[in-house]
């Protein structure tokens, strides 16, 4: 029992000591570090992904980038690398459908199961790879080196430049793309340059959460923001925002905790959604005893 107390980490009311005692080994360093990053990453592009309706498209993506992780692991490769090959070519070929894609569930969805199929074998090819299954599955950031978190940097700064860099055109093109079109923008262009953008987010998010929890920063956070806010810039704020403290929050009780972090994750994000709805709904009511013209607003911009 001695030998447990001994090893327990420090939690009080000391505010400075709870934070050195949290970044006191070097794993969680790291995996704050990459936990912010992708989080960011995963807030801003999920705004997107929330206002063009390509929320099933975004989780096919991180199936299909199992597919693609579990064969690099057989062929001896990095597991990102994998990821990003799979993910980029299925992007591509989904933001080359544009608008068609959002009636295309079905076929998404067989093209899912399919690849968690295909990944299954691989595993299977692979022995002993039950570890790498889980890890895949349901993330392994308490277990990212430096390098993980420089290469996760890499991809983030690239995914949030290219979003700044296409910002208004992709704004204009997923509010209205019929208008966008016919005012001269490159509507499918964008639509394939933001799918595969969104390639590249989910599969340096498969390292926090993993492919089968990958709405708890992608989706979630967006969803709520857009419940809140009407203006993009305040929405895409709002929805970083919430990403960045999910996934500080999932961590912090994780260290204390001997719990999956994914699961910190995904759960705070799920209550945080419910409360979202819960507030949301309280306000439309209250709205209701304004005058008309505002109503309608509100009525009107409400997800």
């Amino acid at each position: 029992m001695t030998g447990l107390l001994l090893i327990m980490p420090y939690f009080g009311w000391d505010l400075v000591r709870d934070v050195q005692e949290l970044f006191r080994y070097p794993f969680m360093q790291h995996a704050f570090e990459a936990g912010t990053i992708v989080a960011l990453t995963a807030g801003v592009i999920g705004y997107f992904v929330v206002v063009r309706g390509l929320s099933f498209a975004a989780h096919a993506l991180s199936h299909i980038g199992f597919a693609g992780g579990t064969g690099a692991v057989l062929l001896g490769l990095p597991l990102i690398g994998g990821l990003l090959v799979f993910t980029i070519a299925a992007g591509a070929v989904m933001g080359a459908l544009g608008q068609r894609l959002r009636g295309r569930d079905v076929t998404i969805g067989i093209v899912m199961a399919w690849s968690l199929g295909l990944g299954v074998l691989f595993l299977a090819l692979f022995n002993g790879a039950a570890s790498t299954a889980v890890s895949i599955l349901f993330g392994t950031i308490l277990g990212i080196a430096t390098r993980d978190v420089v290469l996760t940097a890499i991809a983030g700064a690239i995914t949030l430049v290219a979003l700044a860099a296409m910002y208004r055109p992709l704004l204009f093109a997923s509010l209205d793309d019929e208008v966008a079109q016919a005012k001269g923008v490159p509507v499918q262009a964008l639509s394939i340059a933001f799918m595969v953008i969104l390639a590249i987010a989910v599969s340096e998010a498969v390292q926090v959460v993993g492919v089968l929890l990958i709405f708890a920063l992608i989706v979630t956070p967006a969803a709520i923001a857009e419940r809140f806010t009407i203006r993009p810039s305040r929405g895409l704020l709002l929805s970083a925002t919430l990403a960045v403290l999910f996934t500080w929050a999932g961590l912090t009780i994780a260290y204390y905790l001997p719990y999956p972090v994914s699961f910190f994750i995904t759960t705070i994000a799920f209550w945080s959604y419910l409360l979202a709805r819960l507030v949301s709904s309280l306000r439309l009511r209250v709205a209701t005893g304004f005058p008309r013209p505002w109503r309608e607003e509100q009525f009107r911009h409400s997800p």
